[in-house]
């Protein structure tokens, strides 16, 4: 999959795309169903923002994302989108009518030759245009430069309409596996490993420390998880348990996730993962000194794995 973030100065090979056009936070089953109707009409194309608009508009708001942009990237060239058009957003962009988000980006930027979106989908300024706005602008462009537009319904699921807010409702009251029902994939939190503390260690159980910046925060507790190491040589799958949160046996303030390999050695220090969040083992607890917190942790890595080997 190519990554493209200058719709100014794109390509010629990346022009006449088959698009999906939203943020695809969660790329939950919604979205999907929205990028497989733009499957088969020219080059799989999404387009997307990056930063999402909410965090232009809301700098200081609670941290909202599913996926951070390279969990989103990584999840779309899995679907098999060809080309991914990751338009940085700004104020100056939002500002756009809808009639110049679709000439000066749509028609004359990218090129494109079909757009598929919800049918609760807006754009421009105020967030004045629509998908009815959409398919009339994009047929009124001049000779070779007009396009087609899809308007998908909302999908749903046992009458409940599939949205990243009902996936983040899920997650943070420790329903991992209700999340993955809607999204058609395990709820996953990608990045770097980071070097942290180094107390795993120290207790016989070393992990690798990620970052949840700007992510939306499942419930904090104690996770059966399946690990992609995407990077390194041991790239590779494996089982694991992580604990997601503030570490209140060590009065922890800042969250983050430490998770443990099962059957793993070796340093992942700079290496990239993917950590699947599969079910919700137990919430956070301080123990009365470190032999109880390690015979607890032993007794988490023996039900991560009986639930990860049945899975």
């Amino acid at each position: 999959m190519q990554i493209h973030q200058d719709w100014q100065w794109l390509a010629p090979e990346a022009r006449g795309t088959s698009c999906a056009l939203g943020n695809f936070d969660g790329v939950h089953l919604g979205h999907q169903s929205i990028i497989d109707l733009a499957r088969d009409k020219g080059p799989l194309g999404v387009i997307t923002f990056e930063p999402h608009p909410r965090q232009v508009f809301q700098p200081d708001g609670p941290s909202f994302r599913l996926m951070n942009a390279e969990a989103r990237a990584n999840r779309l060239a899995k679907l098999g989108v060809e080309h991914l058009f990751q338009l940085p957003f700004s104020k100056a962009m939002a500002a756009l009518s809808p009639e110049a988000f679709v000439t000066e980006i749509l028609s004359r930027g990218l090129g494109v030759s079909h757009v598929v979106v919800g049918e609760d989908f807006s754009f421009g300024r105020d967030r004045s245009g629509g998908a009815q706005d959409l398919a009339r602008l994009g047929e009124s462009q001049g000779a070779g430069a007009g396009f087609r537009t899809t308007i998908a319904p909302l999908i749903r699921q046992g009458g409940t309409e599939i949205s990243s807010t009902a996936i983040r409702r899920a997650l943070s009251e420790g329903r991992p596996r209700d999340a993955a029902a809607m999204l058609g994939h395990w709820h996953r939190i990608e990045g770097e490993v980071v070097h942290g503390e180094k107390r795993g260690r120290e207790l016989g159980f070393p992990t690798a420390n990620m970052g949840l910046g700007g992510l939306h925060l499942p419930k904090f507790g104690v996770y059966a998880v399946e690990v992609d190491v995407l990077t390194g040589p041991q790239a590779g799958r494996y089982m694991g348990a992580a604990s997601l949160g503030v570490r209140p046996m060590f009065d922890g303030e800042v969250p983050n996730l430490e998770t443990y390999l099962l059957d793993f050695k070796g340093d992942l220090y700079g290496q990239h993962l993917s950590v699947a969040m599969v079910d919700y083992l137990r919430p956070e607890m301080k123990f009365d000194g470190l032999p109880a917190l390690i015979a607890q942790m032993e007794a988490d890595c023996g039900r991560a794995r009986a639930i990860l080997s049945a899975a």
